[in-house]
């Protein structure tokens, strides 16, 4: 038995249990991603994070699990860490509308966490494919980088519905728009220089808003549709927890924040895969694409404390073992630390930051053990075998969590890089 298997016994589990692979090329044959489906099982959302945004290997694999999940065990839908009420017109585009050019137009303005390619495949699969996948966003607007994604079709709906309430939603997105950005790197410092009376305001109108929807939705159905009632409603739900995010954020710097206050975004896009999964028909059966520390079922927290309730424990919750976790990370290589910079285009600055050997106790210390390169593992195999791991990477730092329950799977990488198209 090799000496590394004594300091650390779950690397002996890990080498007799986990499977190799062989392909990171989306387009390669994907015999080698079989186990996936005994972890998969019947599952209703399976999840698939990363540990850090803007890594190839993470990009190239998640487009390989795409299209096994598709093609071999009937997913119908890519949901993605990407605006709610963006994807709507993603979703047309997947679907067929416009042209293969339209989509660089749509993306502009979106940070670029690796949606482009999943969606180009999904547009060519559905040309002959007898079920098509669909396209659902999940987040709140911009990623939190401004309101006015969601309040804008929500002013275009109250024109139809509600024009007497117009003027509320208008004052909400001048004041919105005073402070908006590409993310909510970019944003939340521009909050902070609001005076107060425009914060409260602000919030006093979403709130105001977001109770009259749900008090006269016969009213607005009658004079529109349930459909673009609900779609409207989701919108301005999002622009309220965008809206509590920038105060949580606020408060989390200033060293006053609440307990995992900023746990509103995560809430957010874990009601949204239900909302899709709802509404989606009989059969809807998705893949999530999101940070692994959003889709892991154990809260967040840094240097013990406490920082947030990922969208992964809500569905969990929610969903039980219709909810899978598979998380992505890499023993060796480099990350793309995000560095806030407010010069930047997207308010942060990304820094090609060279990973350390793993931290002992980590999994991915428990791979290099292992000797296991490019590999997969069943996690929930382990559960009642061998104590776990008890942290993951977080770009350049760690998640100290219980990996075995956090999440039921993990893809093991030998080596990341950052991708050479970032331009911030």
């Amino acid at each position: 038995m090799p000496a590394s298997f004594h300091h650390n016994p779950f690397a002996g589990w890990l080498h007799r249990h986990a499977v190799p692979l062989t392909h990171l090329d989306p387009g390669a044959p994907l015999d080698d991603l079989e186990p996936l489906r005994d972890m998969v099982g019947d599952a209703r959302v399976v999840a698939i994070g990363e540990n850090s945004h803007f890594i190839t290997e993470f990009s190239l694999m998640r487009r390989r699990i795409l299209r096994f999940l598709v093609e071999r065990c009937g997913f119908t839908v890519l949901a993605f860490e990407y605006g709610f009420s963006e994807g709507f017109p993603l979703d047309a585009w997947a679907q067929g509308e416009g042209t293969d050019h339209d989509l660089s137009a749509h993306l502009a303005a979106s940070i670029p966490v690796g949606v482009e390619e999943p969606l180009r495949w999904i547009r060519r699969h559905n040309a002959t494919a007898a079920v098509p996948v669909r396209f659902a966003g999940i987040d709140i607007p911009a990623a939190g980088g401004s309101l006015l994604p969601a309040l804008a079709p929500v002013a275009d709906y109250l024109r139809q519905v509600d024009p007497e309430a117009l003027p509320a939603v208008q004052t909400a997105m001048r004041i919105a728009g005073s402070f908006a950005g590409a993310s909510a790197a970019a944003a939340a410092p521009a909050w902070t220089r609001l005076t107060s009376a425009e914060q409260d305001a602000l919030s006093a109108i979403l709130m105001r808003l977001l109770i009259r929807f749900r008090a006269v939705e016969p009213l607005y159905v009658s004079r529109a549709d349930q459909r673009s009632y609900d779609i409207a409603l989701r919108r301005l739900e999002g622009a309220c927890q965008g809206d509590y995010t920038f105060r949580a954020m606020a408060d989390l710097y200033a060293g006053s924040g609440l307990t995992a206050d900023t746990s509103a975004r995560d809430v957010y896009m874990a009601g949204s895969v239900l909302w899709h999964l709802e509404r989606l028909g009989p059969g809807t059966r998705i893949v999530l694409a999101a940070h692994n520390a959003h889709i892991q079922k154990t809260p967040v927290s840094f240097d013990g404390h406490l920082t947030g309730l990922p969208m992964g424990q809500h569905l969990h919750n929610s969903l039980g073992d219709d909810y899978v976790a598979l998380a992505l990370t890499s023993i060796t290589g480099y990350t793309a630390d995000m560095r806030p910079d407010e010069n930047a285009r997207f308010g942060f600055a990304i820094d090609n930051t060279a990973l350390e050997p793993p931290e002992r106790g980590s999994v991915e210390a428990a791979f290099a053990d292992a000797g296991l390169g490019l590999a997969i593992a069943d996690l929930r195999r382990a559960r009642h075998e061998i104590p776990g791991p008890d942290r993951i990477r977080i770009q350049s730092a760690y998640v100290h969590t219980p990996v075995l329950d956090a999440f039921d799977g993990i893809l093991n990488t030998p080596a990341s890089t950052v991708a050479d198209d970032v331009q911030m």
